[in-house]
């Protein structure tokens, strides 16, 4: 309907040639429609932070990989979980076959065409894989660097050849402090986070409470 009327209004500006008014108008949509995209995506970004981010605490502990590095390429690499790749085979981080995989494989065109993929039974099984692969020969300078400094793990990575993309630590990066990732990184950054979660329960109660990125408010 909202199409409709729309589409009327356009047919009549352009009929009395108010061209100032159509293209007001164009801006306008074209806006409105960039704001609910960009307000779409950080929504799929939270909700997958909130439902990986034990998983990638839990392997920064074991493996020492920062947090916000695994959470940061699961969200770049797997679109959120919505790439077809996460869909259909589990794997959130991109991660080829190898010569020494002996599991589910999935053809995909990436850097060339038909291009082997890792298949897991389950995305916890995609990020365990995910920390193990890190252990190799190939990123073992990556493990020298503290388990906070998440811009030396985000450029070390692209210098090790995880990625070809030459903008993957950039991107990493703004990921990773666009949602304030480096917090699962430490204790205290852990804590605080801890923390606003449960004045933000406390608060929904009696407020309403607005998200933009990882920044709540009411």
């Amino acid at each position: 309907m909202l199409k409709k009327y729309l589409r009327k209004y356009i047919h009549i500006l352009l009929k009395n040639n108010c061209k100032r008014a159509f293209y007001a108008l164009l801006a306008i949509i074209l806006l409105s429609t960039a704001c609910f995209n960009a307000n779409a995506q950080a929504d799929a970004y939270n909700r997958y932070i909130k439902q990986y981010k034990d998983i990638a605490i839990k392997h920064q502990k074991k493996y020492g990989i920062p947090a916000s590095i695994t959470l940061a390429q699961g969200l770049l690499e797997s679109s959120a979980g919505s790439s077809r790749l996460a869909r259909e085979a589990n794997n959130h981080f991109g991660i080829k076959c190898h010569n020494d995989w002996q599991g589910d494989t999935m053809l995909r065109d990436d850097d060339a065409p038909n291009e082997c993929f890792r298949v897991y039974d389950s995305a916890e099984e995609s990020f365990a894989d995910h920390s193990r692969f890190l252990l190799r020969r190939r990123y073992e300078s990556l493990f020298e660097l503290p388990v906070d400094d998440y811009k030396g793990w985000a450029h070390g990575l692209k210098r090790c050849g995880y990625a070809t993309d030459p903008n993957y630590a950039h991107r990493l990066i703004s990921i990773i402090e666009r949602y304030s990732l480096y917090n699962y990184d430490t204790a205290v950054g852990r804590q605080a986070d801890d923390d606003a979660l449960f004045i933000l329960e406390h608060l929904r109660t009696s407020h309403a409470i607005c998200k933009t990125r990882s920044l709540h408010y009411v």
